[in-house]
């Protein structure tokens, strides 16, 4: 079992959601950090654990982040991180199933991501790195992020559905 470490310089956590039922809205986060514990033997036996502040998203548009952080949304203030830890790892195909426990708003949940291994290689000063990517769904609602606004035209502006995804760079520990 090696363990990786993962490159925040390297590494993005992106989400989407639907705004007004027409248009999809995309942020990331900037401060995210976290531990592989890889298994190459019976890659089964891998975990992860991943803490993101919530206090860094970004959706490009200041008035809407200043909104995410208020109490109506991720409510940083009272919850000023996000987490992500693995409870199990299953083959799917060429992918991966990586079933886990997410922490958001003081709220825990399951989300289940798709992860696929990216590559390893040798880094340019000596070292290792490898790479995943990954992608999943939950229901922000799930996690006590409720605020809306009904439309006039019907439906109402902000979605249910959230979409994460990652692009994670790690490097050994040790």
């Amino acid at each position: 079992m090696t363990t990786w470490k993962l490159d925040a310089a390297h590494t993005q956590v992106t989400f989407s959601a639907k705004h007004m039922m027409v248009t999809t809205v995309r942020g990331q986060f900037h401060d995210v950090q976290g531990t592989i514990e890889l298994d190459e033997a019976d890659p089964t036996r891998s975990r992860g654990e991943f803490t993101v502040a919530a206090a860094s998203v970004d959706t490009n548009f200041g008035a809407r982040d200043t909104h995410l952080r208020s109490a109506d949304f991720f409510d940083v203030e009272q919850y000023p991180t996000m987490t992500f830890r693995s409870t199990s790892v299953k083959p799917a195909g060429r992918e991966w199933l990586v079933d886990g426990e997410l922490t958001v708003h003081g709220v825990t949940g399951p989300l289940q991501l798709t992860v696929a291994f990216e590559g390893a290689a040798a880094t340019p000063w000596g070292g290792q790195a490898i790479g995943f990517s990954a992608k999943g769904d939950v229901n922000r609602e799930d996690f006590g992020l409720t605020w809306n606004q009904a439309l006039e035209t019907g439906g109402v502006l902000v979605g249910k559905k959230a979409t994460i995804e990652i692009e994670a760079e790690a490097a050994p520990t040790s």
